[in-house]
């Protein structure tokens, strides 16, 4: 789940991982005809504006099912496949789907379209490698299958490679804290809207026998997405070009006191004792499940969280959403947010499907559906306030559309760096390293990505 702004706007669906959270139980890989599931009132009575012209043909699509499940492809794919009832849709899918189709890209025999999230699929990568079709001219124009220009509705707009679009943004995701809003409410705690409230609450949590935080440590990707990232932004007059220029291993900006600044946050809630010591080498499912059992009162994740553990989750847990917890008294909340895209392959055989696809995807009854049938936002504008979307989902974007939020663009750095600042995140939590030195040991490993 990599970490993946947009100016504050009215946006309802907005948000995923740099890659999605990994399913404790996804289905199988397939690759297999579209399954028959009816097809919604909603999409079925959508009116065609933007395919006037009837599709034939085999139509390939591939997607990674991680933790926003499979059940929002599953029914667009019968949808589509309503509307469109001479096309031969295949879909290749599954949790590992990416690593099994590689061999194709490679050879040159790739799907149509591609949902590009997961493991294995590096949007970046493909395009140097000229996988991608060039959507820029398509783009600048392309209405959905109500008549709407689909830029004038993107939250965020297409990630540029060289001045060019070749994927479009269509799941948003954030990193933040959770909470159980019932146990909050039982016993008559706060939801912290600034460090200093979570340093009381986390206070009052400790000493009713619960940890009040934990983090993933053998991933510590969450905690620096979900708490440094944000810190080092707020401490920065949050402004988040600070971040833009460390992932582009920019020396200079790596001496920002902003960063030690950040850090110490983190310091301070090690030195209180707020730090679950389990945290060190636990994994991601293992750190989520003492959460849910209230053995820890905080969990900095992404919001696949709920749709990934939904098996495990107590009856009466209430999922609360924090995008940050590290803003001093009176700042803004700052999101550090990621997204997943959907791309055409140059080589694609059936490139008409999947533009008339592109086009039925990004419609606001799509967009809603994907929210109450994933548990995460969308990144298409719209209010899902009346909608049937998780409440998490809602809060998520109250945050993202507030004029008091700070809303990060996807921020992601050289493989090595990520590497060493997720290292030294968890020495620092342990204590065995100061804010400087793990300044230090960054810098050094950014330095020889500069040679």
């Amino acid at each position: 789940m990599n970490m993946k702004k947009w100016s504050t706007i009215g946006l309802a669906t907005s948000m995923a991982l740099v890659a999605a959270g990994c399913g404790k139980s996804t289905p199988a890989e397939t690759t297999k005809p579209a399954a028959s599931v009816a097809p919604t009132t909603a999409a079925s009575a959508a009116p065609t504006a933007a395919a006037s012209t009837k599709l034939t043909g085999d139509f390939e699509i591939q997607y990674f099912v991680g933790g926003y499940g499979d059940k929002w492809w599953k029914k667009v794919i019968a949808d589509f496949q309503a509307k469109n009832p001479d096309l031969k849709i295949k879909e290749s899918a599954g949790p590992k789907i990416n690593e099994q189709m590689k061999p194709r890209w490679i050879a040159g025999n790739p799907p149509d379209f591609v949902y590009i999230d997961g493991p294995e699929l590096f949007d970046r990568q493909m395009v140097t490698d000229g996988q991608l079709e060039d959507l820029t001219d398509w783009i600048k124009d392309a209405k959905n299958v109500d008549g709407e220009k689909i830029i004038d509705l993107l939250a965020q707009k297409p990630q540029q490679f060289d001045g060019k679009t070749y994927n479009i943004p269509f799941v948003m995701s954030s990193w933040g804290i959770f909470y159980d809003k019932a146990l909050f409410k039982d016993k008559g705690w706060a939801e912290p809207k600034d460090f200093e409230e979570f340093l009381a609450v986390s206070e009052k949590i400790k000493g009713a026998g619960i940890n009040p935080f934990i983090h993933t440590g053998k991933y510590p990707y969450y905690i620096n997405g979900g708490v440094l990232l944000p810190a080092i932004v707020s401490a920065n007059n949050n402004d988040y070009k600070l971040l833009q220029d460390m992932s582009t291993n920019n020396l200079e900006a790596w001496k920002n006191p902003a960063i030690i600044k950040g850090l110490n946050k983190i310091v301070q809630m090690r030195d209180k004792g707020y730090i679950d010591k389990a945290s060190v080498q636990i994994n991601h499912t293992d750190s989520q499940s003492l959460f849910l059992q209230h053995k820890d009162a905080f969990i900095p994740n992404g919001l696949w969280l709920p749709n990934e553990m939904a098996k495990d989750v107590p009856g009466g847990f209430d999922f609360g959403f924090i995008p940050s917890i590290t803003q001093d008294k009176g700042g803004k909340v700052v999101a550090n947010t990621s997204t997943a895209t959907f791309g055409i392959a140059k080589k694609a055989k059936n490139k008409d499907a999947a533009k008339a696809f592109m086009q039925f995807v990004f419609s606001k009854t799509q967009a809603s559906q994907w929210a109450e049938l994933s548990g995460a936002p969308s990144n298409v504008k719209g209010d899902i306030s009346s909608s049937k979307a998780p409440n998490f989902v809602k809060d998520a974007a109250k945050f993202l559309s507030s004029p008091d939020t700070v809303v990060v663009p996807t921020v992601s750095f050289a493989a090595d760096v990520d590497k060493a600042m997720q290292d030294a995140t968890v020495a620092l939590t342990i204590g065995t390293i100061t804010p400087e030195q793990w300044v230090t040991r960054v810098s050094d490993v950014v330095a020889k990505q500069k040679k």
